[in-house]
Formats: structure tokens, sequence, C-alpha cells
């Protein structure tokens, strides 16, 4: 993600290449404060040499790395060399990180010897245990919080172990020698199983064939990282390789599956071989998540500190976005538009889902889109999270992705053009209850409230326009009814905000619920001034 707002200084650059066994990844990327949670990327490129295939010959023998691969791979490091210095990165901020294929190499010494001598850079060799930690850290920056088993699939070599990483300080905790944690254990037993947490190419393509294989066609997220998948679909094996297979054989663009190359879908098979034995043997598995962080995002992420590690992505990530600097007040009020009390258990469990972090990420947006024309607000806030302002953030749900969408579109509205109802139609199904979409509704349209008193977003703690406070009444049937109150100070005419207010009540319309008359929704009343 490269937030344009921010002009950045060099000494937060850092510059990473990660070179493994099927390609070279180069990467800039700014640790600058205050995003260095998400580690925007300014430049990202990938060279596609095979390191593995270099070491093997015709008939199966292993060999020394030619002359001609590391004279491809010499040329690469000095073109990114020159990317460096044109985007200002100090040398000392360079980092050449090699794994699997360069540490098992038969002329491993004389290969990193060569880059040193050619391009100036020393090359730092990963051990199979430096690279494991590093490549959980890696799945650790992906999420907000992780904890469960973690499984890296690369060109050469897989690793498995546990993780467990939270939203407060205590840092990261992952293995010595490689024991699951009785913590870890209970929780599994409490929550009815533990979650997978893949990385590495390989489980990538079978994520992208499981979301191309989606029961809502077609997927509205293209971005693989914080896709959940049951362990019921992440097991239909036989069903991902005939997808593969059609997407390998078929001339037809149509049956091929977005984000796998003929070399994914051709790995497929070995591929469904491992998640067969994943099968027997983690049979406490209950669902997946897959994971776009790998070396480069683990070296980065092992220099924050606990307190940056535990930021939320999005709320990091919308920070520059708060022009007004009232986000927390914003938020503040955006919260006051619920109703007191718990929910937990209940089957409308809206404030399990709707948490602080989300009314803050929420509040950070909320006035990004006024510069747009009304034909566009809310069709560029549903996109905002897929293919929008927020689509590169590192470490972010898809549920995430899918509730900011739908909150700033409504915020804005919630009309869009035919072209995108489809697209909206699509995030809303991925919504875990209509019941919370519901409740995505009312939020937008108590923002739309928010946003037309408080215009700028600047919110006077010495004189406060607006206060909300909403309770549960019933009407003259008894009926439970959300009313929510609305206090404009003295000096404003009530009848400003009639529209927003009949925006908030219609939201509560039965032909508005979820499903209809009969679906998820309640009933709404707006007092001004009560």
């Amino acid at each position: 993600m490269a937030l344009t707002l921010l002009p950045y200084k060099a000494e937060y650059l850092r510059a990473i290449t990660d070179m493994g066994s099927n390609g070279i990844r180069f990467s800039i990327s700014s640790l600058q404060p205050p995003t260095q949670r998400v580690m925007p990327t300014l430049y990202q490129h990938r060279v596609g040499i095979s390191l593995y295939d270099a070491q093997y010959s015709t008939s199966g023998e292993r060999v020394p790395i030619d002359d001609k691969t590391i004279s491809a791979v010499v040329v690469a490091y000095k073109q990114f060399k020159r990317t460096c210095i044109d985007y200002g990165v100090p040398d000392e901020n360079v980092t050449v990180l090699a794994t699997e294929a360069t540490r098992t190499a038969l002329n491993s010494v004389e290969f990193r010897q060569r880059i040193k001598d050619e391009v100036g850079w020393t090359v730092t060799m990963l051990s199979k245990e430096e690279e494991g930690r590093i490549g959980a850290l890696g799945v650790a920056s992906s999420l907000p919080e992780v904890s469960g088993l973690v499984m890296d699939l690369g060109g050469g070599s897989t690793q498995l172990s546990w993780l467990v990483k939270g939203s407060k300080n205590a840092g990261i905790q992952m293995p010595d020698r490689g024991s699951v944690p009785p913590e870890l254990e209970a929780s599994a037993f409490e929550d009815g199983g533990i979650t997978l947490y893949l990385s590495g190419g390989g489980f990538r393509g079978w994520g992208y064939v499981l979301m191309g294989r989606h029961s809502i066609d077609p997927y509205p997220i293209p971005v693989i990282n914080g896709y959940r998948a049951s362990r019921r679909d992440f097991l239909s094996i036989e069903q991902v390789k005939a997808a593969a297979e059609t997407s390998l054989s078929s001339q037809d663009e149509e049956e091929s599956i977005f984000r796998v190359s003929d070399r994914r879908a051709g790995q497929v098979p070995a591929v469904a071989l491992l998640v067969n034995v994943l099968a027997e043997v983690l049979t406490q598995v209950k669902d997946v998540r897959f994971c776009q962080g790998g070396v480069r995002e683990g070296y980065l992420f092992a220099s924050l500190s606990n307190e940056i590690r535990a930021q939320n992505p999005l709320v990091v990530a919308t920070q520059p976005f708060d022009v007004s600097g009232m986000s927390e007040a914003l938020a503040s009020l955006l919260e006051d538009a619920l109703p007191a009390g718990s929910t937990k258990e209940a089957t409308d469990d809206y404030k399990s889902v709707l948490t602080t972090d989300l009314f803050d990420t929420l509040a950070n947006m909320m006035y990004y889109h006024s510069s747009h024309s009304k034909e566009l607000q809310a069709t560029a806030a549903l996109r905002s999270t897929t293919s929008g302002i927020l689509a590169g953030v590192h470490g972010v749900l898809h549920e995430s992705r899918t509730l900011i969408a739908l909150l700033l579109c409504a915020r804005w509205g919630g009309s869009v053009p035919p072209n995108d109802e489809k697209f909206k139609q699509s995030l809303e199904r991925l919504v875990p209850s209509p019941w919370i979409l519901w409740w995505v509704n009312y939020i937008g349209a108590v923002a739309a409230l928010i946003g037309s008193v408080y215009p700028s977003g600047y919110v006077s703690q010495q004189h406060k326009r607006l206060a909300l406070r909403a309770i549960w009444t019933a009407d003259e049937k008894q009926r439970p009814v959300l009313t929510l109150q609305v206090t404009l100070s003295a000096d404003i005419d009530p009848a400003l905000f009639d529209a927003e207010a009949r925006d908030i009540e219609k939201v509560g319309k039965r032909k508005r619920w979820i499903g209809g008359r009969d679906g998820a929704g309640h009933r709404v009343a707006v007092n001004i001034n009560p």
C-alpha cells in the first residue's frame, strides 16, 4: 500500500530482496510513522529466475548453479540497485536475503561472492530455523490477530509450526522446540477446533482455486490475504484438482483462474498430496486462513516493537486520512448510535462484529470521498477496499474489507449504478449474518447525519453541535423500536437535518430489512432534540 498523503523520508525506507527457490522478489517499503504497522510498499517487482530448477540436470542430478543463471541474477540485482538509488534508499537500509535454494546450492559460496563482487551487496543467508521464524512473522504481519498452526509451502521446502499474536502488547509467541502450548490446545477445545494459517506460493495457488470456485461467483475480493475457507472447502481436493486441470488444458479464457498460472496449476496435484496428509494428521483444524506475508514482510515485521505490531492494520492505514484530527470524537459519536448493553450470545450479536477498531476506521475515512461528485461517492466508497485507496493495505481480513466497504457506501447513501449493484450484492453475501448487514446500513446512515452536521470533520470540544443516544423503546403495539435521540446545539435549526433523519428511519422500514418484511431488521425512530 502506498499512502500518497505521506512524504516519505529516506531514513525510513527499507529495500528487501527475497531470493527464493522459484524467483527473486524485490521491494522498497516504508517504516515511517504512523503507518509502519502495515509496512507500505513503494515498489515491488519479481524476476522469475528459478534457482531450484537451475540446480538439477535433465537427468535429475544435483548440479551447481550455472553461469548463465548467476549472470541473470546479477543483472536483476544491478537493475534493483539503480531503482534503490532513484528512490533514495540509503545503502545501509538494503538487505539481501537468501533461503533454501541458495543455502543448499553446491556452489553457494561462489554464487554469493559473485553478487558481492559485481553488485556490492552482501547476501544474508537464512538458516532453516531463521527462515521458519521469519516466515511465521510474515504470517503474523498478515492479519490483526493470529492463534493457531502455521504452515508455509515454498518452492523447495515446507515448515509447520504454531503461532500466537493478539491485539494487545504481549508480543508474539513462537515455539522453541515445536510443542503446542497448553493454552492453544485449550482455546482449540473451546472454539471447536484450531485455525491453520497458510502461506507460500503453493498454498496461495490452492487458495485462488478455492476463490475461483466459490459459491459467490465472481468472488468480489481479488487479494488472497485474509481469505478464510472452512475445513470442508479446503479439503475439496478432487474439485480443486479438476478446476486446476481444466484451467491448465483449456484455451478458453473463461476457464482460466485468476492469479493461477500454468506453473501453479501444474503444482496442484502435488499440493493435493500434501493437503491429503494434512487432513489425516491435523484433525483438529476447523478452518484455514490464507496469508500473503512471507520473508519480506516477516523480516520487516521483526524490526517493529510489540506495541506497533499489536496495532490494527486498517486503523493504522487510514490514520493519514483523518485530516481534521477528530476521528476519535467522530468514532465516539458513531458508537453512541448503538444501544448500551451486551449482545453476547444473542441472535443479533452485532457488537461482536461492529468493534471499536471498525468505528475508528470508518471515522478516519468518513470524509475521504467528499471531493467526489455525488454520483461517484457511494460507488468509489464501495470499491475502496478492493480496488481503491485501501486495496493494498497489508494485514486485513476479507471480513473487514467487506464491512468497511459497505459502511462507507452506506455513509454516502448506498445508491450505486447498475454495473456496481452485482458487486455490492456479492459483498453483502460475505457479511456473516443478515443482522450484521442491517446494522451496517443503519450505522452508515448515522455516519451521513454526522457528516452533515460536521461537514469538515472538525468537532469542537468547546461547542458540541451534536450528541447521540440510542435506546430500545416500544411502539403502540409493544413492538421493539430502536430510538435514536439526536440532540443539536441551540443555534442549529433541526429542520436542516430532516432528510438525514428520515434516511435513518428508512433503514428501519420492514421493506428495507435484510430479506424483506419478514427478514432481519429493527424498527427505527429518530427524535431530534427530545
